[in-house]
């Protein structure tokens, strides 16, 4: 064989500068710094203006350390979303925000002056208030930049802060507007309390953790039961985790569809112990501890003989008294404790029998309201009893596990007294405070109320002493449970199933308590007359109150001329000045009226809300127990929920496993498109992984895309519209079938960005990541791009398929890069760029793809997945013959098939890319090298090619022409 030419620079290969290698790490910020210097956001305002709006209201992540990857995950779903909706042609404004008052901040500022053995106490309020704006406003400008970092498109430049004077201005406002309208109280209840940082907590501030704890057998003496008269001198055994509520018992609470019995016990010399009252069902459990109590004490062999002596029913219990055991200390101890009914008595542990400290539960607290016992406050905020208290006074804190302990004081006492059954560990869940991680009680207090249950309209009864208000139902309009619960079903949930979570949180919540005992916050800013208790509501006074927080925020109530703020009709004197400060809830509850309304007009609301899941007892239920009380419904028009982002083995992330996983990092090695990959490809309704192996997989996911734009743009290199581009009715079948995928993932990708679709997978990105990704990888590169890169290298320029596919991938270009845009917005910039480059102009400018949806061809389709199949087959048919180095590439196969869908004109050994296609007998596929020559330019094996390396017609005529 003679030397053939060398017909490489004839062929046209893509051309194009993109890089394979993306070097986001390097490339990310610069184009960030083009976004910022160009006014991207502001630009697209301007574009998008008078269009539909859209409005995704961010919760505030509080301004304390850097992001973590839960951040992360919730700052770029936010951005897809935002970015997806302005790609649809919205209006899509993002405001970021930040929570920037409360006690984590707070406690980083404790942490400091702990550092420096200083005590907060003792530092001026307005410097230590200083200082915790200070520490906000730091971290406002670092997570600032870390959220930018991650591509997240937003008013940078006008964030809000709640900590901003208008800001505060407008929360007080709201409080009071819940005091105009008489949905406000101040009460006694037990609520969550954390002795540590001397403050009330709400139920999103709390975690559970599992700890040890001692449980206790503590004997009540009967002294009296009319109903039951057997009883008297027998002991009513309650039993209980909390050994410090003991010395603040008051009460003793039965069922009264419990049967009891009275077992009696007498040790190894024939001592009796006592005659105790169980009940029936708990009567095992009770003496195996007691038992065990006994071998502790005594030889461990021994156990105690135990007898039934009788039973009683609950009913019988009626009228019952029994003394403290501590009684003989006097004053409240010798006060008798009543039995009395409660619901809330099982026999599913215990003994059937409950001690009731209503200072310290609330169903405590309303099971002893009922017959007038009031809470004693006999534990200070710091956990301590109180001073003149006769037991333990001074002593704490309680919970102190040693105080508590076997060997504790309290169990001590109780032993000497005689009254100690048993002391031993006991395993269980346990609120602690999210913040300090210790634990936390259930302390009353005197709190300020939002009342759940009170119909709109009512009024403020005067109390005894005039001290403490409670509310008076006397309307007759809706509950603000009643309208949150119907708020909730006129919402959208994604997914559907958090309604139930919500509503189900929502139903039962006892009443709100939005007042907390800190320095760093919103006061609540009331004046409470001395006499009667009322707080005060003249519209007057309230808006001379508002404009203060306008022109100095916090500081205008802490350090202000309360006599001018009252005006000349009130004097001070006469009224206390409330000096509480808000629950952070209700900070961020009131967000939208400043954010939403504030900035797009009154009885504007937000169509979306997006958190994680915990935010169902948080900022999805505050900002909604919020507007309902002031407005009547729902802040927002939908609500999404995510997850929590977990390492890769599923665990909690935490610093002490060593198993965080830093976006900030993953962002300085890999970039932040990949980690946006990551967030668009989970199902992020439920909990996500990610690790090392996870971003690998979103890695690859995100080189192959790059690839797929890699291509086109050098196959679109010197594409000419005008003179290339042809109908659709020119193009070949193939180019016809895949204008129909086009169009089918349009339909797919819209359906989950485009609510008004009416869509059942509205917000499901990771299905439009997967589609969209899957259409690139196996519609694209695997199939379509595979097949006519021969069509694209070896036609003619002017040949009608060679434009053919050229024109649809001009289309398909524009289609992509376009859904791409919101997932890796970094990339599909250097993309536009690299096509049209324009330093005024940006990719996210442009808006949803013309996809003519006539494109649908069922038949088309039907037809070519069955094509497709076959070509699977046959791939798979020479893959063998490839590994045995028969053939070296599917060029130089023959194929025999025993059947074929009908192709039309359709050239399958075009789309199976193999020298010849024919048929035979059989079902089954035969492959052989095939005996045709090779064409040295195009290199398909074709029967007019009369020797390797010569030329085919098809390659002879390019060259010609």
């Amino acid at each position: 064989m003679t030397d053939q030419p060398d017909y490489k620079s004839t062929v046209f290969l893509p051309v194009t500068d993109f890089p394979m290698k993306a070097g986001l790490a390097q490339k990310e910020p610069a184009i960030a710094a083009k976004w910022e210097a160009m006014g991207l956001y502001d630009r697209l305002r301007e574009k998008r203006a008078g269009r539909e709006r859209f409005i995704l209201h961010d919760g505030p992540p509080y301004a304390n350390g850097d992001i973590h990857m839960g951040h992360a995950m919730n700052k770029v779903l936010k951005d897809i979303i935002v970015r997806s909706q302005s790609l649809l042609g919205k209006d899509a404004p993002y405001v970021p925000g930040w929570d920037c008052h409360g006690l984590p901040i707070e406690w980083k500022i404790e942490e400091e002056y702990r550092k420096k053995k200083l005590n907060k106490d003792e530092v001026p309020a307005a410097e230590f208030r200083a200082q915790c704006r200070a520490y906000a406003d730091k971290w406002v400008g670092v997570q600032k930049e870390q959220f930018k970092r991650l591509g997240v498109m937003g008013d940078w430049a006008d964030p809000y802060l709640t900590m901003k004077f208008d800001a505060e201005a407008t929360i007080v406002g709201e409080l009071l507007k819940f005091a105009e309208s008489g949905q406000l109280y101040r009460g006694a209840k037990p609520v969550m309390w954390s002795p540590v940082e001397k403050t009330a907590l709400a139920e999103a501030e709390v975690e559970y953790e599992d700890v040890t704890s001692t449980q206790i057998d503590v004997a009540f003496e009967i002294a009296e039961a009319p109903n039951a008269p057997e009883l008297v001198g027998a002991h009513a055994v309650i039993w209980t985790t909390t050994p410090w509520t003991i010395p603040v018992n008051q009460a003793i609470a039965f069922g009264e569809a419990v049967d009891y019995s009275i077992v009696s016990c007498v040790d190894h010399d024939g001592k009796s112990l006592g005659r105790f009252l169980v009940a029936t069902d708990l009567v095992a459990a009770f003496q195996a501890r007691a038992d065990a109590a006994l071998r502790g004490t005594e030889s461990p062999e021994l156990v105690g003989v135990w007898s039934i002596d009788g039973f009683v029913h609950g009913t019988q219990l009626a009228g019952a008294i029994a003394r403290h055991p501590m009684h003989a200390l006097g004053g409240f101890f010798a006060r008798p404790r009543p039995l009395l009914p409660a619901d809330h008595v099982t026999t599913d542990a215990g003994t059937g029998l409950v001690h009731m400290a209503p200072d310290h539960g609330e169903e405590d607290f309303l099971a002893c309201k009922k017959l007038g016992i009031d809470p004693v406050f006999a534990v200070n905020d710091a956990g301590f009893y109180r001073d003149d208290w006769e037991w333990l006074p001074g002593q704490g804190s309680v919970i102190n596990t040693k105080f508590n302990g076997v060997d504790g004081s309290i169990c001590a006492d109780l032993r000497a007294a005689g009254a100690l059954l048993s002391a031993s560990d006991f395993r269980h869940s346990y609120p602690h405070s999210w913040r300090s991680k210790a634990r936390i009680i259930y302390r009353c207090t005197p709190q300020w109320f939002i009342p759940m249950d009170k119909p709109q309209d009512g009024g403020i009864a005067d109390v005894d002493g005039g001290v403490m208000p409670t509310p008076i139902v006397t309307g007759n309009g809706p509950t603000l449970r009643e309208i949150a619960v119907d708020a909730i079903a006129h919402t959208r949930w994604v997914p559907e199933r958090s309604t139930n979570r919500i509503r189900s949180m929502v139903e039962g919540r006892p009443d709100w308590v939005i007042s907390r005992q800190r320095a760093w916050g919103v006061p609540i800013a009331l004046y409470v007359h001395r006499k009667s208790g009322q707080y005060l509501v003249d519209p007057a006074v309230n808006a001379r109150i508002i404009e203060a927080f306008k022109g100095a925020g916090a500081d205008a109530w802490f350090g202000a001329d309360h006599q001018a703020l009252l005006g000349p009709d009130y004097d001070l004197a006469d009224y206390e000045v409330v000096n509480d400060i808000l629950d952070v809830w209700f900070d961020s509850g009131s967000t939208h009226s400043f954010v939403v309304e504030g900035r797009y007009g009154e009885g504007t609301r937000a169509d979306l809300y997006i958190e994680g899941s915990d935010q169902h007892r948080g900022w999805f239920q505050s900002s909604l127990l919020e507007s309902c009380g002031t407005r009547g419904q729902a802040p927002y028009k939908a609500v999404l929920t995510h997850g929590f982002a977990l390492d890769g083995t599923g665990k909690k992330m935490s610093k002490s496993l060593g198993n965080v996983v830093d976006p900030l990092k993953i962002m300085g090695e890999s970039g932040a498109d990949i980690l946006r990959v990551w967030v668009a490809s989970t199902d992020y309704f439920d909990d996500v992984r990610i690790g090392k192996e996870v971003l690998a997989g979103s890695s690859d996911a995100y080189r192959k895309l790059r690839n797929t734009f890699r291509y086109m743009l050098g196959a679109l290199a010197d594409y000419d519209e005008e003179s290339e581009a042809v109908s659709y009715a020119e193009m070949p079948e193939l180019e016809r079938y895949m204008l129909h995928r086009l169009a089918a993932l349009d339909a797919e990708l819209r359906g989950v960005v485009d609510k008004s679709k009416g869509s059942e997978t509205w917000l499901e990105f990771s299905r439009y990541t997967r589609a969209l990704f899957d259409f690139a990888n196996s519609d694209l590169s695997a199939f379509f791009f595979d097949i006519r890169k021969d069509c694209l290298y070896c036609d003619a320029k002017s040949d009608p398929k060679r434009r053919a596919y050229r024109t649809l991938l001009d289309t398909l270009f524009h289609a992509l890069v376009r859904y791409a845009a919101p997932i890796i917005p970094f990339t599909a910039e250097e993309v536009w760029q690299s096509r049209f480059p324009d330093e005024a102009d940006s990719v996210h400018f442009l808006e949803w793809p013309e996809v003519d949806h006539h494109w649908i061809n069922a038949h088309l389709d039907d037809k070519w997945t069955e094509l497709r199949s076959q070509r699977e087959q046959v791939n798979e048919a020479i893959e063998p013959l490839r590994r045995e180095k028969i053939v070296r590439s599917s060029l130089d196969a023959d194929v025999t098939m025993g059947e074929l869908v009908p192709v039309g004109d359709v050239d399958f050994a075009e789309v199976a890319i193999v020298a010849r296609v024919t048929m035979g007998e059989g079902d089954g596929i035969v492959v052989t090298p095939s005996d045709w020559h090779k064409c040295g330019r195009c290199w398909r094996k074709l029967p007019e090619v009369t020797e390797d390396g010569t030329l085919c017609d098809r390659c002879d005529g390019v060259l010609k022409a």
